[in-house]
């Protein structure tokens, strides 16, 4: 995955923020506040597995209604609620459809905080089985006080071990920063 793929999918905006404002409290008044979430991830999803869709929906060659219709007749299998409709075609009306992923990380940590989870990004040298990660959000969700939604990357320049993002806090202990520390301790010596 190339690198802007990586930071525009947790890229923040103020447009963003408000947008997924809106649309969470309009999703908390209507009580689909899971069915929006849920809508959202599926989105993401696809947008993150098609380079093509997601450089047809940032292009500024496509006018805004042109990108929601073809983003919507791709995500139709999706079977999206009318307010998750709704708010893309706000976004799409207001020539917003560039800031999707920024909509999508503001509603997301909205709802985060309204249920009580924090957000983890996990590298790890090689892909972490189903029982590591069950036991890696075990860990978390008792370290932490509450549970965690854990994204995982892989990262073979780490070596082994793991490196976990909570926030704005690293815990690093990877094999790699353990080799780094050990041979600046050597230098000084």
């Amino acid at each position: 995955m190339p690198e802007s793929i990586g930071n525009d999918q947790y890229r923040e905006t103020e447009a963003g923020e408000r947008y997924a404002r809106a649309a969470f409290d309009l999703a908390q008044d209507g009580k689909v506040l899971d069915k929006v979430h849920g809508d959202l991830a599926n989105l993401k999803t696809l947008l993150l597995s098609s380079a093509e869709l997601r450089i047809f929906v940032a292009s500024q060659v496509y006018k805004s209604d042109v990108k929601l219709n073809g983003l919507l007749a791709v995500a139709k299998s999706l079977k999206l609620n009318a307010l998750t409709q709704k708010a893309l075609g706000v976004l799409a009306a207001n020539g917003r459809m560039d800031h999707l992923f920024p909509f999508i990380t503001a509603f997301n940590k909205l709802y985060d905080a309204e249920k009580g989870i924090v957000s983890a990004e996990v590298t790890s040298a090689v892909p972490l089985s189903d029982a590591q990660l069950e036991d890696l959000k075990k860990t978390l969700a008792k370290t932490l006080g509450q549970s965690a939604e854990i994204s995982t990357r892989v990262d073979p320049a780490l070596l082994g071990g793991l490196k976990v993002r909570v926030g704005s806090r690293l815990f690093d202990a990877s094999l790699k920063t353990k080799l780094d520390s050990l041979k600046f301790a050597l230098k000084r010596a």
